[in-house]
């Protein structure tokens, strides 16, 4: 796949599918971004976890085009195994910067719908990846998936970059 057409595809794929997950459907759940009335220093603090989650998956995105030539859909996966930036600290940074998003939005909004919300994300994501997208990936790179999997935590990010072999 070309760079254009994998950046193209993954802005696609962010809008489309990242964007429903993590805006549209809390948008839907809080009735348009209603508020709450919790502690306002409290609901500030959302702002970190949205900011962070927002700037890994941007990051993450952008290396899903321009490393692995290709998109985090399973429709046009990438050509290359991406195992840089975030990629380095956990293998599932995406999803994890996902539902950081939404729970940020929960502490925001003072609204728990979201943090039900955020863990039913959680758990379908993780059946997703153990029985979809690990196998798919294991298929499609063999022993440097392998190798990078054995390094590499799948949730619980590593406190020092993994530097490959």
């Amino acid at each position: 796949m070309r760079k254009t057409s994998a950046v193209l595809g993954s802005a696609l794929f962010l809008v489309l599918i990242t964007g429903s997950v993590s805006v549209l459907v809390p948008w839907l759940l809080t009735d348009g971004w209603q508020a709450g009335h919790w502690w306002p220093p409290l609901r500030l603090i959302g702002l970190l976890p949205v900011a962070a989650g927002a700037a890994v998956i941007l990051d993450a995105f952008a290396r899903f085009a321009l490393e692995g030539l290709g998109t985090p859909s399973p429709v046009a996966p990438p050509e290359r195994l991406v195992v840089n930036g975030p990629y380095r600290f956990v293998r599932n940074p995406v999803y994890i910067a996902v539902v950081a998003v939404i729970c940020g939005q929960a502490l925001l909004l003072a609204r728990p719908v979201l943090f039900g919300y955020a863990a039913v994300i959680g758990v379908l994501t993780w059946a997703f990846v153990r029985w979809s997208e690990e196998p798919g990936l294991v298929r499609r790179f063999g022993a440097e998936y392998e190798h990078y999997r054995r390094a590499v935590p799948a949730w619980r990010p590593r406190r020092t970059p993994w530097r490959g072999t």
